[in-house]
């Protein structure tokens, strides 16, 4: 029995309004030149080859690479990931040695990308919001500080939330003080920037390395991503070299097709309009009854600009939590979230989205309102799991690379002889999501204070959390 595809079926009958990825939301007629299996094929004299694309790929790719404002743009077939870690590799051998500042929200992938490189970080903590308790911003003061040992930099903008760095800033301090540095963007969730009603694009703004996980918000399938340069401080010999060690040497060509599809996305911005309209309607009808991410968070706690399309509710106001909000949106309303965690609810727009869709979203919450709203206007707080406070900090020493951790003889040892060893695995709280400790960083006293209240969190990376147990660095 085909189980994994009969439970497609069955969800696929559900009907759901999708409020998560892929960005085409499942719409037929968005990908209805994408016939399914013919398209199917393999490198053929008439398909090009993506590897040394001098035929249909090399015309698409140089589209897309217009439309962004690159020089060159690389599509992606493992997915955002091999363009994050593909970035680190190119830089292996123009460092000497030098560290690369990354914020320490990033994606897994960008440490995955150190583990692969053997590069070393400089990890800055991004900035807790205190309503959300989520990592939404970023000190850019902090950031450029102390720029010495730094050979790159690596940002995260926007956030999984939509919450964007001022790039702009970043990008004039580097031209000013340091104009060899490369800056590298992991714009993931950016896309679809193009056009008057988003943040502008990071290539255009300036960063030499930019990547866009295109299915999360454009009509592209699931894995399709692109990798865009500008500029010569990248070796794009070195960068085209890791391509093809990370990237699949069989890569699907409905993947690649979905990416040339996608770029109508952003050819069309009037797909975009009436969604803008809904959402605005959506935050003028419910703000203040649920706490909603709006543009007028910008500015405030490191955020200089929140991208509509992405909706960040938190439900404290109610008397349920966000699970119990997401059962009922589920089962009630057919409506699909991106995630949840206790009180925070994420929805993600894409090109598949109709204002309908949004409508739907906003009476199905303003019905929650109505019957759960707080009669008293004290928000509800949950019992033991504020996030750790990593803005008042400093984070732990760091005595060997992502790498070095990697590859290094690890133990299992119980929790209560942890103090002072180096951690084997990266752990997180989740939310905020960011490392309390990462692989070769030292344990130390604040960390312990986390990790003796095992229970009161949700983890991310720890695999022995409920024995007591953690992995550590023979030593």
């Amino acid at each position: 029995m085909d189980l994994l595809g009969q439970k497609l079926s069955e969800y696929v009958l559900k009907n759901m309004c999708s409020f998560h990825t892929p960005g085409h939301k499942g719409r037929k007629d968005l990908l209805a030149s994408l016939i399914f299996p013919d398209f199917d094929l393999t490198e053929l004299p008439e398909l090009d080859m993506l590897h040394n694309p001098q035929g249909v790929i090399a015309e698409a790719q140089m589209r897309a690479a217009f439309i962004y404002g690159a020089e060159d743009t690389f599509f992606l077939v493992n997915g955002a990931t091999s363009g994050n870690q593909a970035m680190f590799m190119a830089l292996m051998s123009g460092l000497n040695g030098k560290k690369v500042r990354v914020e320490r929200r990033a994606h897994q992938s960008v440490f995955g990308g150190f583990v692969l490189s053997g590069l070393s970080p400089d990890y800055v903590p991004p900035l807790i919001h205190p309503d959300f308790r989520l990592p939404l911003g970023l000190n850019v003061e902090h950031f450029t500080e102390k720029i010495e040992d730094i050979g790159a930099i690596h940002i995260t903008s926007p956030s999984y939330y939509g919450t964007v760095v001022d790039l702009e800033s970043i990008i004039r301090f580097r031209d000013r003080e340091v104009p060899s540095i490369p800056i590298l963007v992991d714009q993931a969730h950016g896309s679809h920037y193009h056009g008057a009603l988003f943040p502008a694009n990071a290539v255009r703004q300036g960063a030499d390395l930019v990547v866009h996980s295109t299915h999360k918000t454009l009509s592209a399938l699931t894995q399709a991503g692109m990798l865009h340069i500008k500029g010569e401080r990248v070796d794009k010999l070195a960068l085209k070299k890791s391509l093809e060690i990370l990237l699949t040497s069989s890569p699907n060509y409905l993947l690649m097709a979905s990416l040339e599809k996608a770029l109508a996305d952003l050819e069309s911005p009037w797909l975009w309009d009436d969604l803008h309209d809904e959402v605005i309607h959506l935050h003028e009808e419910l703000d203040g009854y649920l706490r909603i991410l709006t543009a007028k968070d910008a500015g405030k706690y490191g955020i200089y600009q929140v991208d509509w399309s992405k909706i960040l509710i938190n439900t404290s106001s109610l008397e349920i939590g966000a699970a119990e909000v997401v059962e009922i949106l589920r089962n009630s309303f057919g409506i699909e979230p991106e995630l949840w965690d206790h009180e925070n609810i994420l929805f993600l727009l894409g090109s598949g989205n109709r204002p309908e869709d949004i409508r739907k979203l906003r009476e199905a919450l303003k019905a929650l309102v109505k019957k759960y709203l707080q009669k008293s206007h004290l928000k509800r707080t949950i019992k033991n799991n504020h996030p750790p406070d990593m803005n008042h900090v400093d984070l732990p020493p760091m005595h060997l690379t992502p790498r070095e951790a990697w590859l290094a003889p690890k133990r299992i040892i119980k929790l209560s002889d942890a103090l002072g060893k180096i951690s084997g695995e990266t752990i997180s709280v989740y939310p905020p999501g960011i490392p309390i400790v990462a692989a070769g960083e030292e344990i130390t006293p604040y960390v312990m204070n986390y990790l003796n209240k095992a229970e009161d969190y949700n983890w991310q990376g720890w695999q022995g959390f409920r024995q007591g147990q953690i992995s550590v660095i023979n030593q």
